[in-house]
């Protein structure tokens, strides 16, 4: 029997400064929580001219840019959905205060991962301006949002402490030995029901649907239970009505619709770019978000299908000040957005019966094959120094490759690194021929466009090693031995590349488009080929990946010290953290990849943690078992 999902309020309350006053309680009755955390003393570390701060308990470190690299110490907890947050309170106790004889680190700069167009990390010296005061003003912070957890719809809540305080004029640290958390909070009258008809929902044109067929019989097969809905049926309103004020919209409420009275916990999207010069068209439709971070002002971002429910219960628009921009954030101008997922999505953007077919074929052959073999428990990393400085000794993409398969040691998974700086990575040959070789797990880190992915060899600014293009990945001879693929790097899951763009952008520009002086045409960022890097890989057949994820924007790091702080190569790992953690079915897998993110970097601190959880793309099914099925 369908059920529909009860919807509650969650309140947002944002708190500052040691031991904030208790909120107002309503009549109802009310429940606490609470916790005792004890912090170890901070470690400091010498960096020639400046101190590194550090502490065994944080979880990550603030990165304001031009401002102080100091120990975040987060903690989440999870409610019904429903509940209704009333206070949080963070008291410290027992600080302390010590001298420092050198200034404390300053955070970088985010860096985009953009192929050819190196740009140096900011350098620090005495002439650095140090911002005044104590530094964070706050203690402490918390974020609400809701989202899915396993098969049950809850409350996250993130709670984040910053016990350790920097006042440059004084040359001072303050650090607290202890914080007791204190949680008032309202639980709904009843938990959510999620109802169990569906777990998948494939929606797609109704010219794939016959080709789709064989992969729903598989669903089916393996205990998935799959229903494929075309766009004529929504638009026709066969299942629920139709709704919305443009087709993302419509598909977003149909989305929605599933999910309160199917229960369903995947979403395929089966289809990509269907032509068009000046107005794309779309065989299935996108959503661009309008987040403009100074180097492009909109990409592509499917994880607006995904966030249902905003963390107040209600619809997530995705355009909270109702002017018809989604996702804006230009200066002072953003939509507040939830973006905690409750589906997992993924896109097959396929364009073509036959791209429909490869795919479809390598899914259920991986699925029903892949369990058991030797190459399923293979991760290959491809890297380089990705922001080479001279004497910097952090090889960033190297380091992060290096991260994700410590995660997947103890599952008894061996590695294969092609790094510059072993000398294993001097061009694209060296990644084919291992590619084709099979492997379970491929992780790329560094930087990228939509025809190619690249790196540096160690502290060469100048100097660039290029893997395949999307040209190359024909060579890939991998056959049934397919990687899930995740890559670091700018705009390698552009998916809205198309040959039209050459016209649109001659109409546009004139022979300016062509231009390889600055400023540059726009011929240079590549969106003129016929698939983007990520799904010229995954729609290979005899070969390539059998899913991808990467960015559909550009992509951001952090260089030096700074490198496994947050954005992008934090994202990369979290993955693999994700899947160690247990997630075993990709869309899983991802969606707590970005939940993980999400709980750490909450997405309307800051535009750049927002940018990198929106665009981080899955290119393939959500519902792929990793590894395969048992016999």
């Amino acid at each position: 029997m369908k059920k529909s999902i009860i919807i509650g309020i969650v309140s947002i309350l944002i708190i500052s400064g040691f031991g904030a006053a208790a909120l107002p309680v309503n009549e109802h009755e009310t429940l606490e929580k609470s916790e005792s955390i004890s912090f170890s003393a901070p470690q400091i570390q010498d960096m020639n001219e400046y101190i590194g701060v550090t502490l065994e308990e944080a979880t990550s470190y603030r990165m304001d840019p031009d401002n102080f690299v100091l120990p975040t110490v987060t903690r989440v907890y999870r409610f019904s959905f429903g509940t209704t947050i009333e206070n949080v309170d963070v008291i410290f106790s027992d600080v302390t205060e010590q001298k420092v004889s050198k200034k404390v680190q300053i955070a970088s700069q985010p860096i985009p991962d953009i192929y050819n167009r190196f740009l140096s990390p900011s350098v620090q010296d005495s002439k650095q301006i140090y911002p005044m005061g104590l530094f964070p003003k706050e203690t402490y912070s918390f974020n609400v949002g809701a989202g899915r957890y396993g098969d049950e719809l809850i409350c996250y809540l993130s709670v984040k402490m910053y016990p350790i305080q920097y006042d440059s004029s004084k040359d001072t640290i303050y650090y607290a030995d202890n914080a007791d958390i204190k949680i008032i909070y309202e639980a709904p009258d009843s938990p959510v029901v999620l109802a169990d008809e569906y777990d998948l929902l494939i929606i797609s044109p109704s010219k794939f649907s016959t080709s789709l067929q064989p992969l729903v019989d598989h669903k089916i097969d393996c205990g998935v239970s799959t229903i494929l809905v075309t766009l004529n049926e929504i638009n026709d309103g066969t299942y629920f009505p139709l709704e919305g004020r443009d087709c993302a919209e419509e598909l977003k409420y149909f989305i929605k619709n599933a999910f309160d009275e199917w229960g369903i916990k995947y979403v395929m999207l089966v289809g990509g770019r269907a032509g068009g010069v000046m107005e794309e068209k779309w065989y299935v439709p996108v959503r661009y978000s309008h987040l403009d971070d100074g180097g492009e002002g909109s990409y592509l971002t499917d994880l607006y299908f995904a966030d249902i429910y905003d963390d107040l219960g209600n619809f997530s628009s995705w355009d909270s000040n109702e002017n018809g921009i989604f996702a804006e954030w230009d200066g002072m101008t953003k939509d507040i957005i939830d973006m905690y997922p409750e589906v997992y999505v993924g896109r097959l953007p396929c364009r073509t019966r036959f791209e429909v077919k490869t795919v479809v074929n390598k899914i259920i052959k991986y699925e029903n094959e892949a369990y058991g073999t030797d190459w399923v428990k293979k991760f290959v990393g491809v890297a380089g120094d990705t922001y080479p400085s001279a004497g910097d000794p952090y090889y960033e993409g190297e380091l992060a490759t290096q991260g994700s398969f410590d995660y997947l040691e103890p599952l008894g998974f061996e590695s294969s690194f092609i790094w510059t700086s072993n000398g294993r990575f001097t061009g694209k040959e060296d990644v084919i021929n291992e590619i084709s070789q099979g492997c379970g797990f491929l992780h790329f880190s560094g930087h990228g466009n939509p025809n190619v992915w690249s790196n540096h060899p160690p502290n060469e600014e100048d100097e660039w090693v290029d893997g395949p293009s999307s040209f190359d990945m024909i060579k890939m001879r991998n056959k049934e031995r397919l990687p899930v693929t995740i890559v670091g790097g700018c705009h390698n899951a552009q998916y809205n590349v198309s040959l039209s763009n050459i016209l649109k952008g001659i109409i546009e520009d004139g022979m300016q488009y062509f231009s390889t002086e600055q400023p540059f045409g726009d011929f240079w960022y590549r969106e003129w080929i016929p698939r983007c890097w990520a799904w010229s890989m995954a729609n290979k057949k005899g070969g390539g990946c059998i899913a991808i994820i990467a960015n559909t924007g550009l992509g951001y790091g952090a260089s030096g010290a700074d490198w496994n702080q947050s954005r992008g190569r934090v994202m990369e790992m979290n993955f693999f953290k994700s899947y160690s953690d247990g997630y075993e079915v990709l869309g899983e897998t991802h969606g707590m990849d970005l939940i993980y993110y999400l709980n750490e970097f909450p997405p309307m601190d800051d535009q750049i943690d927002c940018k990198i959880v929106q665009q981080w793309a899955l290119l393939g099914d959500p519902s792929l078992k990793i590894g395969g099925y048992p016999d």
